[in-house]
């Protein structure tokens, strides 16, 4: 039996980004608490453009597959996530998200969006092992990897300086047979 539920959650699915929701992807690019999650390059504001160019980009390069975070409800997007640098040969893949509209952290739709993407990574596009990074003080990220089943596999020890202090840049993965043994479709 073939799965209906590959990218539609109870509460989101992963979709294509449209020209409407540019302004609103690059609101969460202003925001100072949102970038430090998303990246290692000081906070510095995005412009509109900058995100259209790399959607438009992503799916050119068939190494990567970039969705909208969506709201069944209402369509709204609330964030992003995308399987990255694939080595097809391999099977592997890079993961990242982001939930931009705030209202939404803490509410369990990182852990929604994360069981659909690795739905789609391990069911659709067949990979074999998932990985990503995350920064040590990224305290409700790891928690949501590890509850997913992603393990730890070391450290980039003191990658990153913050307001004068230093952390690791931490590395975690999965295995599609560790994946499909803790969480099988319905």
């Amino acid at each position: 039996m073939i799965a209906t539920s590959i990218r539609k959650g109870k509460r989101v699915y992963l979709g294509r980004f449209t020209e409407e929701d540019l302004d609103k992807v690059s609101e969460w690019y202003h925001d100072d608490e949102y970038m430090r999650c998303m990246d290692a390059s000081p906070s510095f504001p995005l412009l509109k453009r900058d995100f259209k160019d790399w959607v438009e980009q992503k799916p050119r390069e068939q190494k990567s597959f970039l969705f909208a975070i969506r709201m069944n409800e209402d369509d709204r997007v609330v964030g992003w996530v995308d399987l990255d640098s694939i080595l097809w040969p391999h099977r592997n893949a890079w993961l990242a998200i982001g939930i931009g509209e705030k209202e939404h952290w803490a509410q369990g739709l990182g852990y929604e969006t994360m069981e659909l993407i690795l739905n789609f990574a391990f069911y659709e596009l067949n990979l074999h092992r998932v990985q990503l990074t995350v920064f040590s003080y990224n305290k409700r990220a790891i928690k949501l990897y590890e509850r997913l089943g992603f393990k730890y596999e070391g450290a980039q020890r003191e990658f990153l300086q913050r307001d004068g202090n230093r952390y690791d840049m931490c590395m975690y993965g999965i295995l599609s047979h560790e994946w499909t043994d803790k969480h099988k479709l319905q």
